[in-house]
């Protein structure tokens, strides 16, 4: 791999955050871990930056940018929270939801599109279809390999939507932008990173980046194989996050990340996170030249000097889960 202006030198002590703004976001999100399972009765909404809020406790965590021209939501976590989310959508924030980015197609991330297309159906139109309300309909988007897999009768892997529920509104460039709430909102496919229909969502001028499952600090990431996922592009996506954040005085603040699962971070977090599968790949890749197959990787253990911060009682991924998923990412070449 290339060398790059992000590739730091590798750290196994985790930086603790000095500004004081991020550490009271992380701590009041640290609890959620990679695809730990939502509490519909504990929904809590934090300001991350500008326009950008972010809902944490829906399943994954929900990213929010709201003004003049109504709200825009990045994700809608597992459909038990949708109709909580949706009533705290409406207290807390102005306007009418007319965008939702879908990250990718995991439940915990697209469970509610449903509920929200529902409230968007249930407003009254005029005989051409126009809202009497004056508002715009609802959106929903995400890359087209979303909408392939969530359509697709034979993929038991995502949720079953109903069909104003799935993202018709989908794109096969390679990013997308929109204006909204007088903000540039640029989408970046990042191709076969965590799935193969991943995006992210890039706020310029809140300086916020949501990430969806390509970043989960609190956990090993979901390298989902058998629906596109490589360890290559998970490495690549992490360094496109880094690409677009700057940090703020003594490395710290700067832009803030919002994570799929788990608490607020800036660049430094990423950067450790990226250093951390980029180790663990390099030392799966010497095993598998060496002619060691899988379950014998996983008996090396090559994550062990990171199990502990990355594995808890809570973790979706598990070590050794990781391990095969790194191992057979890199076999499938």
């Amino acid at each position: 791999m290339p060398a790059g202006p992000h590739d730091a030198a590798p750290t196994m002590t985790r930086r603790i955050a000095c500004a004081s703004s991020l550490l009271a976001l992380s701590a009041s999100l640290g609890t959620l871990t990679a695809q730990q399972p939502a509490d519909s009765a504990l929904l809590r909404v934090y300001p991350v930056q500008g326009a950008v809020s972010v809902i944490a406790g829906a399943g994954g965590n929900v990213t929010v940018h709201n003004g003049k021209d109504g709200t825009l939501l990045v994700d809608t976590g597992v459909a038990a929270s949708a109709a909580r989310l949706s009533a705290e959508v409406r207290t807390r924030f102005n306007g009418a939801v007319l965008w939702i980015v879908n990250t990718h197609l995991h439940p915990d991330h697209v469970g509610g599109n449903d509920a929200f297309a529902q409230a968007e159906a249930s407003k009254p139109t005029d005989f051409l279809g126009g809202r009497l309300d004056g508002t715009q309909p609802l959106k929903i988007i995400a890359h087209s390999n979303v909408l392939a897999r969530l359509t697709r009768p034979s993929d038991a892997t995502g949720p079953r939507l109903s069909e104003a529920g799935l993202p018709r509104d989908e794109y096969a460039t390679p990013f997308k932008d929109l204006r909204f709430n007088d903000e540039a909102v640029i989408l970046h496919h990042e191709p076969r990173a965590h799935t193969d229909g991943d995006t992210i969502v890039y706020f310029p001028r809140s300086d916020v980046v949501s990430t969806g499952d390509i970043f989960t600090p609190g956990g090993y990431p979901f390298i989902d194989v058998a629906n596109g996922g490589t360890v290559n592009g998970e490495i690549a996506a992490l360094n496109h996050i880094l690409d677009l954040t700057v940090p703020g005085h003594t490395q710290e603040g700067g832009t803030y990340v919002i994570p799929g699962h788990g608490r607020i971070c800036d660049e430094a977090d990423v950067v450790e996170y990226r250093d951390m599968v980029v180790i663990v790949r390099d030392r799966v890749q010497d095993l598998i030249k060496k002619g060691l197959t899988v379950e014998q990787v996983q008996a090396a253990a090559p994550s062990r000097d990171y199990d502990a911060e990355y594995v808890t009682p809570t973790s979706f991924v598990k070590a050794a889960d990781f391990v095969a998923a790194v191992y057979r990412s890199l076999a499938a070449k």
